[in-house]
């Protein structure tokens, strides 16, 4: 089978498209024909090695890992034994992240925890989409507290691969929703369901003396005490890192603002692929509250350029792969 190899960390330019042997599953395993696949910030920051802390995880010098590629769609072409849930023909959407990747390749191979039935309204390539993206809006969004009717919720940063199903989930949830973005973004995000929206090179949000009851920062570039400011005595604030000053705002500062201030900060505690979260988001799926918002869709030879893509084109919703 073909798929895409890295032997260092650096720009998509080290990846090789490769014919690499077939994977066999073994005993709880499910294989899978690709038929399609999606781009994340993660893919990015695995290929460069970023930031540098998270290599003591991934290899120091050069990567464990040669493989990348997390969120999968496609059709199961054999199972190991003492599979359950999956047979030869099912369709299915998947995250391999916690199964050592390889989304950029003709097949993979996982555990069938991995997986779940795609939703049947749904193109291999929307469910491609859906994986890491919408789990992450969605543990961002339930984090800490619940989701009232009528709370009103801020999403900074909503209009790239992880915002859009966040607006869409805290609408599906009562929220009155206000996304922050760049001006190009608006629109598309008004279309989905915005209340409110605000370009942030034109309006800091921690300074226009509004106040919500949840603020998911997926951008998390700024100051948390700022973001603080803007929470109601109750709210919560849920960050997904972007640097390193914000993986310690998140590690230390936040966790000490909570004790003190009656705010609950945080960071993402991501779980990816649970079942409890993908059953939940498929039936917003099927009632037609959730969609994939794809901004361009790549041939499986042009992964690299996807990378390159995601990486500087700052794109609205997600980029993804078809084979």
């Amino acid at each position: 089978m073909r798929a895409f190899i890295r032997t260092g960390y650096g720009s998509s330019d080290i990846l090789k498209l490769s014919d690499v042997p077939t994977p066999v599953p073994e005993a709880g395993e499910v294989l899978v024909k690709v038929l399609a696949s999606s781009v994340n910030m993660a893919d990015v920051d695995y290929l460069l090695g970023r930031p540098t802390i998270a290599r003591l995880g991934t290899g120091l010098r050069r990567p464990r890992n040669s493989r990348l590629g997390l969120d999968i769609a496609g059709e199961v072409e054999g199972v190991g034994s003492n599979v359950t849930h999956f047979g030869t023909g099912d369709e299915v959407f998947g995250d391999l992240t916690a199964y050592g990747f390889g989304g950029f390749a003709e097949y993979v191979c996982a555990p069938e925890a991995a997986f779940a039935l795609k939703p049947p309204n749904m193109t291999f390539e929307e469910a491609a989409a859906v994986p890491q993206a919408a789990i992450m809006a969605l543990q961002g969004l339930r984090s800490k507290q619940p989701i009232r009717p009528g709370d009103r919720v801020l999403i900074n940063g909503a209009g790239g691969n992880i915002g859009p199903f966040a607006v869409q989930i805290a609408k599906s949830l009562g929220a009155e929703v206000t996304a922050v973005d760049s001006m190009k973004k608006l629109e598309m995000l008004r279309r989905i369901g915005a209340d409110h929206v605000i370009d942030y090179r034109a309006v800091d949000y921690t300074e226009n003396g509004l106040r919500y009851d949840r603020i998911f920062d997926i951008a998390a570039f700024g100051s948390i005490l700022a973001s603080r400011r803007s929470l109601t005595r109750n709210g919560v604030y849920v960050m997904v890192p972007g640097t390193i000053p914000g993986l310690f705002q998140a590690m230390f500062l936040a966790p000490l603002i909570s004790i003190l201030g009656g705010r609950k900060m945080s960071m993402l505690a991501w779980k990816p692929f649970r079942q409890e979260d993908v059953a939940f988001l498929k039936e917003l799926i099927a009632s037609g509250d959730l969609k994939s918002i794809i901004d361009r869709t790549f041939p499986f030879s042009r992964i690299p350029e996807a990378l390159e893509y995601q990486q500087h084109g700052h794109p609205q919703g997600k980029i993804t792969i078809q084979m």
